[in-house]
């Protein structure tokens, strides 16, 4: 499987709470919703709409898994939210009991596993296992050299600070730019695939 991470990303690589004011207020965080003046349904969510079909599972850290729990279940009826609640879904979590997992076909990876688990999946037979949100995770899977694809969906704002998919540690890591495409709205999808070097 190749490990695919699709995030909304601003200028200054913040991903923290692209979709509501409440999402994530971490560090106070007072931004959430950034996203919403720059959706654009045929270029930002026709590249959802395409990770989404190619993808054979998906991998979310806890509480980005929660907050989708809560959400889509009730979305029922529409083509993206019936993929969404009926393909196999991965949380990372350190708490999550088997009792919690309440959204249907979801997998525990318990979080001191977490990393062994997430390799033995990516040696496996399918298709695309696709990381939304889950900025900690990303951050780790980036620093284990797990990540083959990434697409960023860069909006056209500065947030001055937030949380980033990006390790701090120094390592380095190639990724080479296979496509950009932009919207009407100035968001821009740009697709990179890990590149040796």
């Amino acid at each position: 499987m190749r490990i695919v991470v699709s995030s909304f990303i601003s200028l200054d690589g913040v991903v923290q709470a692209p979709g509501a004011p409440q999402e994530d207020t971490d560090g106070g965080f007072a931004h959430g919703g950034w996203t919403q003046a720059y959706f654009d349904e045929e270029v930002v969510g026709g590249a959802f709409d395409g990770v989404l079909e190619k993808a054979d599972a998906l991998l979310f850290g806890r509480r980005t898994w929660q907050t989708m729990a809560a959400a889509w279940p009730e979305r029922a009826g529409d083509r993206f939210a019936d993929r969404m609640n009926s393909i196999r879904k991965y949380v990372v979590s350190g708490t999550l009991g088997e009792q919690d997992l309440t959204w249907e076909n979801t997998v525990l990876l318990p979080g001191a596993e977490a990393v062994a688990r997430i390799r033995e999946l990516r040696g496996s037979e399918g298709g695309d296992l696709v990381v939304m949100g889950s900025p900690s995770l990303v951050r780790t899977l980036i620093g284990e050299g797990l990540v083959d694809e990434l697409l960023l969906v860069r909006m056209p704002v500065v947030l001055g600070g937030g949380k980033s998919i990006f390790p701090t540690n120094g390592s380095r890591r190639a990724f080479e730019l296979l496509s950009t495409t932009t919207a009407k709205t100035g968001a821009e999808v740009c697709v990179y695939r890990a590149a040796e070097g």
